[in-house]
């Protein structure tokens, strides 16, 4: 897994691990983790940046639908590789 760090609050960094990586409706959605191995807690995040800027602005995904939806392409998506997703 790709371990990737991200300013949350604008200033702390927190690393995650980068488990998939997906685009729906033209929008990137990564499923990271908090651990890089175990069980650790999962979370989708979306690209909400410009196509011209360099750098990637991710939110967490909140909204339930939405939410829902991404999950279960990830899951699908994981059901290839024996890994199990609890959404």
């Amino acid at each position: 897994m790709e371990k990737i760090s991200f300013c949350l609050d604008g200033q702390n960094e927190q690393d995650f691990y980068a488990i998939s990586q997906t685009v729906i409706g033209g929008k990137t959605y990564i499923l990271v983790t908090d651990s890089e191995e175990g069980d650790g807690e999962a979370f989708i995040l979306r690209d909400d940046s410009n196509p011209e800027e360099e750098d990637g602005l991710y939110s967490i995904v909140e909204d339930d639908d939405e939410l829902s939806a991404v999950g279960k392409i990830f899951e699908k998506l994981l059901a290839d590789d024996g890994i199990g997703l609890d959404m």
